[in-house]
C-alpha cells in the first residue's frame, strides 16, 4: 500500500509516517517511480507506535515494541526488551506522582496558611 493508504488507516500524517521511517521504525519499498510502499504488517507497526507514543512513551522508546512485532510477536510488549521499557516507563510515572503529591501538599499548606478555615478541593 502507498502512504497515504497507510495514514488514512492507521490516522497518522504521512509526515509522520516518513519521521518514523527516517528514525528505522518503519521500512518503506521504494517503487521504480520513487513511491513508498508498504506491507500489511506495517499497518500494526504504526498502529503500536502510536498507541505508545499517545501515553507518554518516546519515539526511541517505541523501538523495542516494533522490533518485537517484526520477529514475529503477537504483542510488541511480549518481549523482555519491551517488558524493560514498560518496568522504566512505570518507575518514572511513580517518581512523578510522588513528586506531585509533595508540590500538592506544599501547596495545600501555603494555602491553609494564608486562609484559615479555608475549605480547598481534596480537603479531608
Amino acid at each position: 500500500m502507498r502512504i497515504g493508504e497507510l495514514a488514512r488507516r492507521t490516522g497518522v500524517s504521512t509526515r509522520s509516517l516518513r519521521y518514523y521511517e527516517q528514525h528505522g521504525l518503519l521500512r518503506a519499498h521504494r517503487s521504480a517511480n520513487g513511491y513508498r510502499h508498504y506491507a500489511e504488517a506495517d499497518v500494526r507497526l504504526v498502529s503500536e507506535i502510536r498507541a505508545l507514543l499517545s501515553v507518554g512513551f518516546t519515539l526511541e522508546d517505541t523501538r523495542p515494541f516494533v522490533d518485537c512485532l517484526r520477529s514475529g510477536h503477537d504483542s510488541g510488549g511480549s518481549c523482555p526488551e519491551s517488558m524493560a521499557v514498560y518496568q522504566r516507563k512505570l518507575a518514572e510515572i511513580d517518581d512523578e506522582i510522588r513528586l506531585l503529591l509533595t508540590r500538592r501538599a506544599e501547596v495545600a499548606a501555603q494555602l491553609a496558611g494564608s486562609c484559615e478555615g479555608c475549605f480547598f478541593r481534596g480537603d479531608t
